[in-house]
């Protein structure tokens, strides 16, 4: 078959260092589709970028046809099926959010250009690197000759975080937890929703506050921990999730290439233009969706509570402050 062309971004860094190899050996596109896997980073890392490429090499993968590791755009972007940008300007101390995203909406806005320039009209684009949702946003502006659609951000990994809180309380596993959702933007501000979630239990399907059995747990502590999730990681390792990440990378993208299975829906950031549950547009905000053919349609109809209605409204409103806040940088970068 032919190689489809995947870019990840950030590629000498810790997140793309358990990514890569997943892709490589089949885990995301397929174990029978052929890969040229382009590496992008930054000119000082291209001595370590030389590294992963080495190893990549040593783990003599049969999908592998080529691995391109460069520091430039023109390269970086060409003629891409998939981009996977993980690279981003990190949060360092004493920095404000404002200064992050300042730094961002740099990058970003060159990024979305080299994709409208270089790569297929129909590129899968996933952003990574954070804020997510708005430096997502940015590149989707940035690209206008890309369908807004084919953006999307990492919401999956505190997905997967609210599922396995899920499946830990109930004493089953993941698989067994569906439909959980995130709602609005990858920050503490974001609302894990088990309000439509399902887990399978002795084989019968059963709401999650009915099999849970405890609402001020689920509208607390289990609340805030997928919140926190990322801080206590750092915490405890002193390092921030890759693992984890770079798995839920993995589900996200092979998501949008397979589709979602029947009767389940995901979380990603989306594009918001169009959506029924009172969200404002233009936002890059985290819905449930379903995927079929590689596009996704929002999860329609779900009656939302004043609880839940609350929370979706302030995570909107703090994504409506840092969307203003970039659109301003944006002017000027």
């Amino acid at each position: 078959g032919e190689a489809i062309r995947v870019l990840v971004t950030g590629a000498a860094g810790q997140i793309a260092y358990s990514l890569l190899y997943s892709i490589a050996k089949g885990d995301v596109f397929g174990k029978d589709q052929p890969l040229i896997l382009v590496l992008l980073d930054i000119t000082p890392m291209m001595t370590v970028l030389e590294g992963v490429v080495m190893e990549l090499q040593d783990c003599a993968l049969p999908l592998l046809r080529e691995v391109i590791p460069t520091d430039k755009e023109e390269v970086a972007f060409k003629d891409l099926d998939i981009a996977i940008l993980v690279g981003s300007m990190p949060r360092r101390e004493g920095m404000e959010r404002k200064d992050l995203l300042k730094a961002n909406v740099k990058i970003f806005k060159a990024q979305g250009a080299a994709l409208d320039k270089y790569a297929k009209k129909t590129v899968k684009v996933v952003v990574v690197g954070n804020p997510a949702n708005t430096n997502c946003l940015i590149a989707s502006k940035s690209a206008p000759s890309i369908p807004k659609e084919n953006f999307s951000c990492l919401t999956r990994l505190d997905h997967n975080r609210a599922k396995s809180q899920i499946a830990m309380k109930l004493g089953v596993t993941a698989n067994d937890v569906k439909n959980v959702i995130i709602w609005g933007n990858h920050s503490s501000t974001q609302y894990p929703d088990v309000n439509h979630a399902k887990v399978n239990l002795k084989g019968k399907e059963v709401g999650v506050y009915e099999a849970i059995k405890d609402d001020s747990w689920l509208k607390g502590d289990f609340i805030l921990t997928v919140q926190q999730r990322g801080a206590a990681v750092i915490k405890a390792r002193k390092l921030s999730s890759a693992m984890s990440a770079a798995k839920a990378i993995c589900d996200h993208v092979r998501d949008i290439w397979f589709g979602t299975p029947a009767g389940e829906f995901v979380s990603m950031g989306v594009i918001s233009d169009g959506n029924s549950y009172g969200v404002p547009e233009d936002l890059l905000y985290s819905f449930p969706v379903v995927i079929k053919d590689k596009t996704w349609k929002f999860v329609e109809g779900l009656p939302i509570n004043d609880f839940s209605r609350e929370k979706m409204d302030l995570t909107a409103k703090e994504l409506t402050e840092e969307k203003e806040t970039a659109v301003e940088f944006l002017s000027s970068a």
